[in-house]
């Protein structure tokens, strides 16, 4: 029997067929890999590309939007009088409402502190504890709560209404005591003699805002004043009696004649919590 073998040749023909046909599907496999890595670097480059293209084509969020939600409460929440001096809130503490008033403030010249600590002495020595005042200024408006996003819409409407008013001057010599509407304090404070006229006029302004958003006017008939000092309680007619007269005559008598007390109304101010806006008079 005859067998045919395949020669060494042919094999080596085999062998080559066989490796080429392998390296080109290395080849192959290598190129499509090639391919998936462009296509994904490609796809991640565009992705990178719309989200760029986004960014820049959106709008900043206007910062007066932005602090629309965020309420700060001026004070914890607690009404523990005993932290304020024993003073007590004229209306409950609720997050998001903001005490709010229109005032002028008062610089104190130069001798005032001085006649006031004397004043203080003097109603020490009648039983009356008196404090002074944090802040002396000169009220143009009750105290209302106002919910934060009216914040800047109230400030707007209040520019606009003082738009053609005109800074002047007023004049206070005479003391007078005041309580609160609630009758839990007392306050000794020199009424103004000088101005009223043109203070009347602002509060009409600033009544004509309180009224656009619903809220308490001022009074009447007001009795324009800088509030001093003040104690806890309703003792109005007992400071009238006993030593309103003595303190008087400590600001007829101040050094070289009656103390005058002057105040600048050039700028009015409104407070809505622990934020202050300025709005400067022509």
């Amino acid at each position: 029997m005859l067998v045919s073998y395949s020669s060494s040749s042919e094999e080596e023909t085999e062998h080559l067929r066989l490796g080429g046909n392998v390296t080109k599907r290395k080849q192959s496999w290598h190129k499509d890999d090639n391919s998936l890595r462009k296509k994904h670097k490609s796809e991640e480059h565009t992705l990178n590309a719309r989200e760029q293209d986004d960014s820049k084509s959106r709008l900043p969020v206007p910062g007066s939007v932005l602090d629309m939600f965020t309420e700060e409460d001026e004070d914890p929440l607690t009404d523990d009088s005993m932290q304020h001096g024993g003073r007590i809130r004229s209306f409950k503490h609720e997050r998001g409402n903001w005490a709010t008033y229109v005032y002028f403030p008062y610089i104190p010249e130069e001798g005032f502190l001085e006649l006031l600590d004397e004043m203080t002495e003097v109603a020490a020595s009648h039983s009356f504890s008196l404090t002074h005042t944090d802040e002396f200024h000169l009220s143009l408006s009750k105290t209302v709560v106002l919910r934060h996003h009216w914040i800047q819409p109230f400030i707007q409407s209040l520019r606009t209404g003082l738009t053609h008013s005109r800074r002047f001057i007023c004049l206070a010599e005479k003391l007078k005591v005041y309580s609160n509407d609630e009758r839990t304090r007392m306050f000794l404070a020199m009424e103004v003699s000088t101005g009223q006229a043109q203070l009347l006029e602002l509060v009409k302004a600033v009544d004509s805002t309180m009224e656009e958003f619903n809220l308490d006017t001022f009074y009447k008939n007001p009795s324009f004043h800088i509030s001093l000092a003040w104690c806890v309680g309703d003792c109005t007619e007992h400071i009238r009696k006993k030593c309103l007269q003595e303190l008087q005559g400590l600001v007829d008598s101040h050094e070289d004649g009656p103390f005058l007390l002057r105040l600048d109304c050039q700028e009015l101010r409104c407070k809505a919590g622990n934020k202050t806006f300025s709005i400067p008079l022509h």
